[in-house]
């Protein structure tokens, strides 16, 4: 199912800096909500529900990618909290909980654009604590427009952070670039994924792992207070 994905994947690849991502593990994803399906070999996994949450359970650098295949929507549709319905797929950084963390989101309907958001609930640690508050959209300093995606094709997006600077990259070519302080910066957290409405074949690359991924992998925190 992946093999044209999987033939053109490295094991590992140099990143911005001459940093060094590996894939992930399936077992090493944290899915808070929704479902993600092995698919092959561990690292290539499927989403075939409408909403997922998911973190890599272990710290790395704040570095990610994901190379998937978009397959369209999902069967059934589920509306954002704030009752929009959209299809979207994205990647979370400095994810410290379900009220603080940093999204690169791909939009992919009703419009195609990229959005870097800042959800910041000082004090506030579970979804029933903050719901959807705490929200922020973050004016790039440059940006050019995604590509609209197409069913079938094969992309990536790549999110990187240094302190507050943040860099987003789609089909490596730099997509949006600017600092999203001071918000984050009274946070931290893994890196992860999110998806809305979409069906997905992917594969996770993260950057260097903090320390040993054992020494470090916590409890998987899951339930309804891990909702985003």
């Amino acid at each position: 199912m992946l093999a044209s994905l999987a033939a053109s994947s490295d094991p590992s690849i140099a990143a911005s800096g001459g940093r060094v991502l590996a894939p992930v593990p399936r077992s090493q994803m944290c899915v808070t909500e929704g479902a993600i399906a092995q698919s092959g070999a561990e690292r290539r996994w499927s989403i075939s529900v409408s909403k997922v949450r998911a973190y890599v359970n272990f710290t790395t650098e704040p570095i990610v990618e994901a190379r998937f295949r978009y397959l369209g929507p999902t069967a059934d549709e589920v509306p954002l909290g704030s009752g929009t319905l959209r299809r979207q797929f994205g990647l979370k950084l400095r994810a410290q909980d379900a009220c603080n963390l940093v999204y690169a989101m791909w939009r992919i309907e009703p419009e195609s654009k990229l959005v870097v958001s800042v959800k910041s609930n000082p004090g506030q640690h579970a979804s029933a604590q903050c719901g959807n508050r705490g929200y922020r959209n973050i004016k790039p300093r440059r940006s050019v427009p995604v590509p609209a995606l197409r069913s079938g094709g094969v992309q990536t997006l790549r999110a990187e952070m240094d302190g507050a600077q943040m860099r987003v990259f789609a089909d490596n070519v730099l997509v949006w670039d600017g600092s999203v302080a001071p918000d984050p910066l009274g946070f931290d957290g893994p890196v992860g994924i999110r998806s809305d409405n979409v069906r997905l074949e992917l594969e996770l690359l993260a950057g260097p792992a903090l320390k040993a991924a054992a020494e470090q992998a916590g409890k998987c925190r899951t339930g309804a207070g891990e909702a985003e």
